[in-house]
């Protein structure tokens, strides 16, 4: 009867340490990001390819989330809670309060398309780009009671903010994720006409092919108006005034704020991968874009390049910024180490011994421009078969994290 009560706990122990665990993997996209019902079958995870269909194809269960592709973490992290768990989304009085949104936009409720999350059935995200710092802040909802007002006497009532959700998520995988911020400061500005003339094309093939997911703002397209009437009132928002955008969140010193509260926990595995496409020229001192990199993003690659920015508080990136993706710096994609109140732990990954909880384990730089990680613009066949090698070894690397 010993023997074989030990032998049940030897099980379940060893078990234990090997892992094996089957938790769902939540894709969540970037700035500028779309659904994978939108852009007539193109889409954001793998562009004429399907990330998504990939990793189910190799027996991985896989979501990907719609979310609002230029609006504030916050907003997108809620809408990320309510995409996966299902219900009424709800941004929280006080949130809402502070930026005169609506609280509950009446077309943001959702059936869920992984009702039974929780902390008996956790789930690993991937975040490209802005969806890294989405994940983080996703992260820190479930983790925090928030309260409805200043005195913080009363919590909010929402089936997120009032309740701490603990042991909820079992790993956070970043690429191309700008952590620290970017130096590009006018992101949206350099972005959006690239953007507008990628939405005229698909207008032509479907009028209701993308979608700002801006209804919190009231601001939606009207019936028949033109991509270009559109693009215009959007850049004349005057939520961009405020830090309720991700505009002021990709900024240095918006990351600067995300840093100091997003802090790693030690029930979660944290992974990064980097992406930088430019190289250093002994002429200037300064960086410029590969012949690989897309046409469209080289103007940012070389400002990028050259340019050095300081925070409110005084200190200032140096040339080991200049390297970068054509959006992103690469140093900042490795990991969150500007919070005010210290860096998180980033350890560079060398061999499954390194991975533990609670620290960035850093997988490497590929180069590739921003958009070329996810199938986009100028890449070749080899590019799309590297990416699938990487999405595979890191799903069963995720896969063979120990059960919560």
């Amino acid at each position: 009867m010993r023997i074989s009560i030990f032998i049940t706990i030897y099980i379940l122990f060893f078990s234990n340490l090997i892992g094996q665990n089957q938790y769902p993997i939540v894709l969540i996209h970037g700035f500028m990001g779309w659904g994978t019902d939108e852009m007539a079958g193109y889409k954001y995870w793998g562009g004429k390819y399907d990330f998504e269909e990939y990793l189910e194809s190799l027996g991985y269960e896989v979501y990907t989330v719609s979310i609002g592709p230029i609006s504030s973490n916050w907003d997108r992290a809620i809408e990320t809670y309510y995409q996966i768990k299902g219900g009424q989304v709800d941004y929280g009085k006080k949130h809402s309060d502070k930026y005169s949104i609506i609280q509950k936009p009446k077309n943001k409720d959702w059936e869920g398309l992984y009702p039974q999350w929780s902390n008996d059935n956790p789930i690993h995200i991937i975040g490209h780009s802005l969806g890294g710092q989405t994940a983080r802040m996703l992260q820190f909802l479930l983790e925090n009671q928030i309260y409805s007002d200043s005195l913080n006497t009363t919590l909010e009532e929402t089936g997120l903010l009032g309740k701490k959700k603990l042991k909820w998520i079992r790993s956070i995988t970043t690429i191309a994720t700008p952590h620290n911020g970017t130096t590009l400061s006018n992101i949206v500005s350099t972005t959006l006409p690239f953007m507008e003339e990628l939405m005229g094309l698909a207008a032509i093939i479907d009028n209701r092919i993308y979608s700002f997911d801006l209804e919190q703002w009231g601001f939606n397209r009207h019936r028949n108006e033109p991509w270009n009437k559109y693009f215009e009132r959007l850049r004349h928002h005057p939520a961009w005034e405020t830090k309720n955008f991700c505009a002021w969140d990709v900024s240095i010193d918006g990351a600067r704020q995300l840093n100091t509260y997003l802090k790693a926990n030690n029930d979660i595995y944290y992974f990064s991968f980097t992406t930088g496409n430019t190289r250093h020229d002994e002429k200037t001192g300064y960086h410029k874009p590969n012949t690989t990199m897309s046409i469209v993003l080289r103007p940012n690659a070389y400002l990028m390049g050259k340019t050095r920015q300081c925070w409110l508080e005084g200190d200032c990136t140096d040339s080991t910024w200049y390297e970068n993706d054509g959006i992103i710096n690469t140093i900042s994609q490795i990991g969150p180490t500007s919070g005010q109140n210290g860096a998180d732990k980033i350890i560079t990954y060398n061999n499954e011994d390194d991975i533990v909880t609670g620290a960035w384990l850093y997988m490497g730089k590929y180069t590739m421009d921003h958009k070329a990680f996810m199938g986009h613009g100028n890449y070749s066949d080899e590019t799309i078969t590297i990416i699938y090698k990487v999405l595979n070894d890191h799903s069963k690397r995720l896969m063979s994290l120990p059960l919560l």
